[in-house]
């Protein structure tokens, strides 16, 4: 009993760390990965008071551990493949094919452009990559920096959205995606129009009351000279090229049944000998950063380390004992998917929404028709846990959108307001009920399709 509790209490403080990392100056990476070992430790030394002797051993690892290793890796290798590619996009300047084409400076005009492309381009890569884009786009765009503010929180909110109903979108559905609880198809179909109320309640509130034009930043102090290092050609093609690679996941999952993984793997090697081939004329200076052994140094290494870190944690509660335990209390005291799940998303803007979905995950089944056919008289309540379920849906919604409530609810919100230094209080009191309205809405829209 005392390891089961020093365990949770470990998981606590180490989340604490991981929550106070600007104030403490440590990095979440580092806390989530202590974390993590530490838990795991008090697991294996522990086992006879948690398990009585139930955790078996292989060549001296965990036989839990090795297996929630493989699932956490095919997250990672995604993610790694899915950065890179999207890094190399961006050091050939391949977005300007989008940026250059936005011209009106009108701002419903301007909202309503940026708030789309963010929420389309979201679905197409990942609503983190989409917020860095969209960001450094509003700096070439809109000079009060307040003003900029708003469009800001206005794109988090467009990025959250867009990547709740794309299987590659966000993070949390990528995993639900990666570990069978949803299709690319049933996704699509069940989060489209939730997601896109999500996004036109805010959308529509703020129209009624913004008018006029903004003021552009003079094009000297902003727009950075078109480097010549690459051709338009080359930026076109790496970009379309980039986007395909990302689309065609999906497709190749599809196609093959291979782990979504192996098709990123597949797009980025081929990206990677494209763009070599198309640099074998130039010297060694000007082709490395246009390379991929070049953009990996930009990539977000440290991200990839706090995945690693949170999810190898969450699988060790997982493994002990706890996330079976919360899931019943939440079972018996909401009593349906709908609560839990609006719960779960609105927790996930203070808490972040990766452990909260990997807890999810692992405290619920994942039921094969089989499974729920012998299920006799709990049938009514698990048929809402097998593949493309509307628990698995509705979580992939709830946790993708509610971090928008919160600037530091989600990946998306914390980038922007990193970049921008954003004011926590600032958000809380402009954008936080605009983003709740629509998370709302939509999960009620959600519902409401359910239903009827």
């Amino acid at each position: 009993m005392f390891a089961y509790l020093l365990m949770a209490s470990v998981f606590v403080i180490g989340y604490a760390f991981i929550a106070l990392e600007h104030p403490l100056k440590i990095d979440k990476a580092a806390s989530a990965i202590l974390t993590a070992v530490i838990c795991w430790t008090i697991l294996v030394l522990g086992a006879d008071q948690i398990f009585a002797g139930a955790v078996e051993e292989a060549q001296g690892i965990p036989t839990e551990l090795r297996h929630h290793l493989g699932e956490i890796a095919e997250i990672l290798f995604f993610l790694l493949g899915a950065m890179t590619i999207v890094e190399l996009v961006d050091a050939h300047e391949g977005f300007k094919v989008i940026t250059d084409r936005i011209t009106t400076n009108k701002r419903v005009y301007l909202l309503w452009m940026l708030s789309f492309i963010t929420f389309f381009l979201s679905a197409a890569l990942d609503n983190l990559t989409t917020t860095i884009v969209m960001v450094s786009l509003l700096r070439k765009l809109v000079q009060e920096r307040e003003e900029r503010w708003f469009y800001a929180g206005m794109v988090v909110i467009a990025a959250n959205a867009g990547g709740a109903w794309s299987p590659i979108g966000d993070v949390t559905t990528t995993m639900l995606w990666i570990g069978n609880q949803i299709s690319t198809t049933s996704i699509i179909q069940q989060l489209f129009l939730p997601s896109l109320v999500c996004l036109l309640v805010p959308l529509l509130l703020v129209s009624l009351r913004l008018k006029g034009e903004l003021q552009r930043p003079s094009s000297s102090a902003t727009f950075e000279e078109v480097s010549d290092l690459t051709t338009p050609f080359e930026r076109k093609l790496v970009f379309f090229m980039g986007i395909g690679a990302l689309v065609f996941v999906p497709v190749f999952k599809t196609v093959t049944h291979l782990p979504p993984y192996m098709g990123m793997l597949f797009g980025l090697s081929v990206l990677w000998v494209t763009t070599e081939m198309l640099h074998r004329d130039k010297n060694q200076e000007d082709k490395h950063p246009l390379s991929v052994v070049g953009v990996l140094r930009r990539v977000d290494t440290t991200s990839i380390l706090f995945f690693l870190g949170i999810l190898l944690a969450v699988s060790s509660l997982a493994t002990a004992g706890h996330l079976n335990q919360i899931a019943t209390y939440l079972r018996e005291s909401l009593g349906n998917i709908y609560a839990i799940n609006i719960a779960i998303g609105l927790l996930s803007s203070v808490v972040d929404n990766v452990p909260l979905v990997a807890g999810a995950m692992k405290m619920y089944p994942l039921l094969s028709p089989e499974a729920l056919a012998g299920a006799g008289a709990d049938a009514g309540w698990l048929q809402y846990f097998v593949r493309d379920g509307k628990f698995w849906e509705l979580l992939a919604y709830c946790a993708g959108t509610g971090g928008s409530c919160l600037i530091i609810g989600s990946a998306a919100g914390v980038a922007a307001m990193g970049m921008e230094r954003i004011d926590f209080f600032w958000y809380l009191k402009r954008i936080s009920l605009l983003a709740l309205a629509g998370y709302l809405a939509g999960a009620a829209a959600f519902i409401g399709l359910a239903m009827f």
